[in-house]
C-alpha cells in the first residue's frame, strides 16, 4: 500500500506541472481562437491554416525533444552529467537546423502552403502576413522547448511552467491590445495575434536560457566539447531519436492531412474543426501530460535499471489513463454546445462543431490509452521503432484514408468525416497492446 502510495506520489509530481504548463498553453489556445474568432469565420480558417506550419515545426521539434527525454530521463537517473550536456547540445543543434529552414520558407513562400487547403483570396492573405509575422518565433520556440523538455527530465518541471505562464500572460494581453486596437495600440486583427506570439515566446526562451545557467543546472552547455559527439555516442541517439522524430513528422502531415482532406468540403468546415479542436486539445491536456511524464518516470527507473518497478508502474499508469480519459469524455459531451456558443461564427458551423465533439467525446478513452501506451511506456523504454511502425501506419492507411474518402468523394457531413477518421484509435490499440504485455518495450539506454 505505501509503495503504491508513493509511486501514486512520484508519479504526480512530475505529471503535475506538465499538465498544468499544457493546461495553460491550451487555455490561451482557446483564448486567442476566441478573440480572432470575433473577427469571423474567414479570421479563424486564416490563423489555423497558418497554424499547420507551426504545427510541423512543433512536432518536429518535440520529436527531437522527445526522443532526447528519453535520454535525459535514463542518464540522470544513472547520474551521468556529461551525457546529459552532449544530449543537449545534440538536440538542440538538430532543433535549431529544423526551426531556420522553417522560419526561412514561412518568410519567402507562406502563399504556397495556404494554397493546399484553400484558394480563396482574403483567407490566402490573411493567413500568409501572420506566417510571416510568427516565423521569427519558430526559432526561439525550439531553443525553449528543449530546455523546456530538460528540465522535466530532471524532475523540475515547475521552471518550464513558470516561464510558459509568464508568456502566455504576455501573448493573451498581447492578443487583446493588438488584435482590437486598444489604447495606443493599433488594431492589427490576426498580424496583432502573430506578432504578440512571437514577443511571447521570444520572453519564454530568454526565461529558460537565464535559469539555465544561472542556477547551474546538470544539463547546460558548459563547453565546446559537448558538440564533439562519438560515433557510438550519435549511433545509439538516432537509433532511438529517428523513430520518435520520423513518428512525430508522420503524424503530423497525417493530421495536415486530414486538414486538407476536411478542407474539401469548405471555408466554413476549416473554421468549424479549428473551433471543435480548440476545446478538445483543453480536455486532452492531461493525458498528454500524463504521457510526457510517464516518459520521464519510467525512463528514471529504467535508467536505474529496476525493470520490475517499471511494469508494474506502467500497469498502474495506464489504469489512470482509463479513467482520467473516461472523465475528459464526459466533460466533453457535457460543455460541447456551451463552449461553442463563445465563438462569433454561424449556427451552422456552431452546430457542426458541437457534433465533432461529441464523437471525440466517445473516442477519448482509447486516445488516452494510446497517449500513454505510444508516448509514455514504449519510449521510456526506447521501442521507438516499434512505435514509429505501428502508429504511422494506422494514420495513414485508416485516419487519412477515411478523412479523404469522407470528404472528397462521399461528401458526408463532417462530423461523421470525424469519427471514420477516429477509427485509427481502435486500431491502434489493437496494434500496441500485445507490444506492452510481452514487455519488449522494456530496454536501459543508460548501459551503453
Amino acid at each position: 500500500m505505501e509503495q503504491s502510495k508513493s509511486f501514486y506520489k512520484t508519479l504526480m509530481l512530475i505529471a503535475f506541472p506538465i499538465m498544468l504548463q499544457n493546461l495553460l498553453s491550451t487555455s490561451l489556445s482557446l483564448v486567442d481562437t476566441l478573440m480572432i474568432g470575433q473577427l469571423g469565420a474567414n479570421q479563424i480558417a486564416a490563423v489555423g491554416i497558418a497554424n499547420q506550419i507551426f504545427f510541423l515545426i512543433n512536432l518536429f521539434i518535440f520529436g527531437i525533444a522527445s526522443g532526447a527525454s528519453i535520454f535525459f530521463a535514463q542518464y540522470y537517473g544513472a547520474k551521468k552529467y556529461e551525457e546529459l550536456e552532449k544530449i543537449t547540445a545534440l538536440a538542440l543543434s538538430i532543433s535549431l537546423i529544423a526551426s531556420i529552414l522553417f522560419t526561412i520558407v514561412s518568410l519567402i513562400a507562406p502563399n504556397y502552403i495556404v494554397y493546399l487547403f484553400t484558394t480563396q483570396t482574403d483567407v490566402v492573405e490573411i493567413s500568409s502576413q501572420y506566417q510571416r509575422w510568427v516565423a521569427i518565433s519558430y526559432i526561439f520556440f525550439a531553443i525553449s522547448f528543449t530546455h523546456g523538455i530538460a528540465f522535466r527530465s530532471i524532475g523540475k518541471g515547475n521552471i518550464p511552467l513558470i516561464a510558459t505562464f509568464i508568456s502566455l500572460g504576455l501573448n493573451a494581453i498581447g492578443n487583446y491590445l493588438l488584435i482590437f486596437g486598444i489604447g495606443p495600440f493599433p488594431e492589427l486583427g490576426a498580424e496583432g495575434a502573430a506578432i504578440a506570439t512571437t514577443f511571447s515566446r521570444f520572453i519564454e526562451m530568454v526565461i529558460l536560457l537565464a535559469v539555465t545557467y544561472i542556477k547551474k543546472e546538470d544539463f547546460r552547455i558548459r563547453k565546446l566539447t559537448a558538440f564533439k559527439w562519438n560515433k557510438s555516442f550519435i549511433k545509439i541517439y538516432f537509433v532511438t531519436c529517428f523513430p520518435v522524430l520520423l513518428n512525430e513528422m508522420l503524424w503530423s502531415l497525417g493530421m495536415t492531412a486530414y486538414k486538407i482532406g476536411y478542407s474539401r468540403l469548405g471555408v466554413d468546415t476549416l473554421a468549424c474543426i479549428n473551433v471543435s479542436e480548440a476545446i478538445a486539445n483543453f480536455f486532452f491536456v492531461f493525458v498528454m501530460g500524463l504521457g510526457n511524464a510517464t516518459t520521464i518516470f519510467l525512463g528514471q527507473i529504467l535508467g536505474q535499471g529496476d525493470v520490475n518497478r517499471a511494469k508494474l508502474g506502467a500497469r498502474k499508469t495506464l489504469q489512470i489513463a482509463l479513467f482520467i480519459g473516461t472523465i475528459m469524455g464526459l466533460f466533453i459531451a457535457l460543455s460541447a454546445s456551451s463552449f461553442t456558443s463563445l465563438f462569433k461564427v454561424s449556427e451552422e458551423i456552431k452546430q457542426m462543431a458541437t457534433r465533432c465533439l461529441y464523437v471525440k467525446a466517445i473516442f477519448q478513452p482509447l486516445c488516452s490509452l494510446n497517449m500513454v501506451l505510444f508516448v509514455g511506456i514504449l519510449r521510456s523504454g526506447g521501442d521507438t521503432r516499434y512505435s514509429l511502425i505501428a502508429e504511422t501506419s494506422c494514420v495513414w492507411f485508416i485516419g487519412v484514408t477515411m478523412a479523404f474518402l469522407g470528404a472528397e468523394f462521399l461528401k458526408l457531413p463532417i462530423y461523421i468525416v470525424v469519427a471514420m477518421t477516429s477509427l485509427e484509435e481502435i486500431a491502434k490499440i489493437i496494434a500496441v497492446y500485445p507490444r506492452y504485455k510481452s514487455g519488449k518495450w522494456v530496454k536501459s539506454l543508460a548501459k551503453h
